[in-house]
C-alpha cells in the first residue's frame, strides 16, 4: 500500500490473554499461507501492520508478531523464552532488517507458514496457550514474571496491586521499557498499540501499568485495550470471586484512564458478583468451561472487529477508530459477533440480513447483558467471507424488491442501508470483506452444525458499539462493590490497594456510567 503499513505493537499480557493471542496469531499464520496460495486474491488485509521482517544470525529472513507478552513462571510447557526461530540467546545480535517492509508474494520468509508444523495437540493434552501456538516468535517477545506462579495455591498473582507493583519494580519496567524501544524504533508509522489484558487477576494491574506507560511515553498513538474474562464462575470461589470484582473494577477504570478506548471481551453473562449463564451462539457448540474454546470465539471475533485498522486499503487508524466510538467521555465500548455468519445455498446478503428481522443480530461479547432494548450511541461494524456474487440480489428483471435491501446496487450499500434501518441515525461505520475468518486446526471443531468437519474458513459478522447497556453495567459493578466488607479482604488491600483508592473507584466507576445514560448522542 502507499506510505507503507501503518504498524501496531500487540502487547499480550496474562494466561487468558495468551490463550486468546494463540489463537488469533494461528489465525493470522494461517492467513499467511493462504496469501501464498496462487488460488486466493490479493489480501484485503495487510500483514506488515501486525508483523515484522527480520533476519536471523544465519542470513535467513524472517516474519514474525510484533509482540510482547508477559505471563508467569511455569506456564511456558515446553516452549522456551527465547523462542526456537533464532536459537540464540544473545538477543543484540538478532539483526533488525532495515529494507522496506511489505508483503511478500513470491517466495516467503521463515514462518510457521512455510515451516514444518508440529503435531496438533488434542483438546485433552492442551494444559496452557503454548501447548497450540503454531507461530515462531522473535527472542524479545516473550517477557516472564518469575516472582509469581501459574501453579499451584502459593505465589500467585492474584490482586491489581500486585500487578501494578510488578511494573513499579525496575527490573520488569526496564525490560518490558527496552523490548517497546526495540520494535517501535524499527517502524516507520507506528499507529499504536493493542494491549490484550486478562481483567479478573493480577494482570489488570499490570495493564493499567502498561497503558500508563505506553501513554506517557508515546502519547498521539492509538491504545487500544481488550479487557479478557476467561469463562464462567460460581458463587462457591466466594474469594476468587470477589477478587474478580475488584480486579474487573480497577481494571476498567485505570485502564480507560490510559487508553483510547476499552473493550471487555468475556463470554459469560455478567461482570459483576452474581452468576449468569455463559451466552449462546445458535451455530457453535462450545463448552464455556475450556479456556481453549472461549479464547478461540474471542479470538475470532477479535480477528474482525479489528479490521478496519488492518487494511491495505483505506484503513482507519487505531485514533480514528477511537475518536468515532468514544466522544462524549465514551472510552468503554462493547462487542458482539455472530459467528458464524449464517448464509444458505443461494440465499442473498439481503435474504440472510432480513432473516434477523428488527433485533439486535449479534451474540453479546463484553459481560453487558443482552443488547435488545438498549441505545447505540455509535457503531463500527465489519461483515467479512460473503462470496461476491451473493452480495446483492440477484432479482429477475421486472420483479418488485421485497425490501429496500434488494434493491440495493453493491453489498457495502446493503450493509450501510440494514444498519441504518436497525439504528436509524446512528454513526455508524462499515466493512464489508472477501477474506474470512480462518479456523484450520488447531482451531477447536466448534461447528458440527455447520457443515463437513473440516471446516477452514467462516464469514463473521462483528460490531463495535458505544452502548447504553454500559450504563446498567457500571453503575452495577460500582452497586457490588459498596455491599463488600473490606476488613474481610484485607490480603487485596495489603496488596497495594488503599481505602481511599476504593472511594475514588466507586467515584469513577459512577461518572463513566453516566456517560452512557440515554438520551446522551450526537443525533439528539
Amino acid at each position: 500500500m502507499a506510505g507503507g503499513a501503518r504498524e501496531v505493537l500487540t502487547l499480550q499480557l496474562g494466561h487468558f490473554a495468551g490463550f486468546v493471542g494463540a489463537h488469533w496469531w494461528n489465525q493470522q499464520d494461517a492467513a499467511l499461507g493462504q496469501a501464498t496460495d496462487s488460488k486466493e486474491p490479493l489480501g484485503e488485509l495487510c500483514p506488515d501492520v501486525l508483523y515484522r521482517t527480520g533476519r536471523t544470525l544465519h542470513g535467513q529472513e524472517t516474519y514474525t508478531p510484533r509482540l510482547i507478552l508477559m505471563d508467569l513462571k511455569g506456564s511456558l510447557s515446553s516452549l522456551k523464552e527465547e523462542g526456537g526461530l533464532y536459537r540464540d540467546k544473545q538477543l543484540d545480535a538478532a539483526i533488525a532488517w532495515q529494507g522496506k517492509l511489505t508483503t511478500h508474494k513470491g517466495s516467503p520468509p521463515l514462518t510457521t507458514a512455510t515451516t514444518p508444523k508440529p503435531l496438533i495437540p488434542t483438546e485433552a493434552s492442551i494444559r496452557v496457550w503454548s501447548d497450540f501456538l503454531r507461530v515462531h516468535l522473535h527472542p524479545r517477545s516473550i517477557c516472564m514474571i518469575q516472582k509469581y506462579n501459574h501453579d499451584g495455591e502459593a505465589g500467585r498473582l492474584e490482586a491489581f496491586g500486585q500487578g501494578e507493583s510488578v511494573l513499579k519494580e525496575p527490573k520488569y519496567q526496564e525490560e518490558l521499557e527496552d523490548r517497546l524501544h526495540f520494535y517501535v524504533e524499527e517502524c516507520d508509522y507506528l499507529q499504536g498499540f493493542q494491549i490484550l489484558c486478562d481483567l479478573h487477576d493480577g494482570f489488570s494491574g499490570v495493564g493499567a501499568k502498561a497503558a500508563e506507560l505506553l501513554q506517557d511515553e508515546y502519547s498521539g498513538r492509538g491504545i487500544i485495550t481488550w479487557g479478557l474474562l476467561p469463562g464462567p464462575y460460581h458463587r462457591g470461589e466466594a474469594q476468587r470471586n470477589i477478587y474478580r470484582l475488584l480486579n474487573t473494577a480497577f481494571g476498567l477504570v485505570h485502564l480507560t484512564a490510559h487508553s483510547s478506548l476499552v473493550c471487555p471481551l468475556s463470554l459469560g453473562g455478567s461482570l459483576g458478583l452474581r452468576p449468569e449463564p455463559p451466552v449462546n451462539f445458535p451455530y457453535l457448540h462450545y463448552d464455556a468451561t475450556l479456556p481453549f474454546h472461549c479464547s478461540a470465539i474471542l479470538a475470532t471475533a477479535l480477528d474482525t472487529v479489528t479490521v478496519p485498522y488492518r487494511l491495505c486499503s483505506s484503513p482507519v487508524s487505531m485514533v480514528h477508530l477511537a475518536d468515532m466510538l468514544s466522544f462524549c467521555g465514551k472510552k468503554v465500548v462493547t462487542a458482539g459477533a455472530i459467528i458464524p455468519f449464517p448464509l444458505a445455498p443461494g440465499q442473498s446478503l439481503p435474504d440472510s440480513l432480513m432473516q434477523f428481522g428488527g433485533a439486535t443480530p449479534w451474540t453479546p461479547l463484553s459481560a453487558c447483558g443482552e443488547p435488545s432494548g438498549t441505545r447505540c450511541f455509535a457503531q463500527s461494524v465489519v461483515l467479512r467471507g460473503i462470496d461476491r456474487a451473493c452480495h446483492t440480489s440477484q432479482l429477475t428483471p421486472g420483479t418488485p424488491p421485497p425490501s429496500a435491501l434488494h434493491a440495493c446496487t453493491t453489498g457495502e450499500e446493503v450493509l450501510a442501508q440494514y444498519l441504518q434501518q436497525q439504528q436509524p441515525g446512528v454513526m455508524s461505520s462499515s466493512r464489508l470483506l472477501l477474506t474470512p475468518c480462518r479456523v484450520a486446526p488447531p482451531y477447536p471443531h466448534l461447528f458440527s452444525s455447520c457443515g463437513p468437519p473440516a471446516v477452514e474458513s467462516i464469514p463473521v459478522f462483528g460490531a463495535l458499539c458505544s452502548s447504553s447497556s454500559l450504563h446498567q453495567t457500571l453503575e452495577a459493578l460500582a452497586r457490588d462493590l459498596t455491599k463488600l466488607d473490606l476488613r474481610r479482604w484485607a490480603s487485596f488491600m495489603d496488596a497495594g490497594v488503599e481505602h481511599d483508592d476504593i472511594a475514588e473507584l466507586l467515584q469513577e466507576l459512577q461518572s463513566l456510567a453516566q456517560c452512557y445514560q440515554d438520551g446522551d448522542s450526537l443525533v439528539d
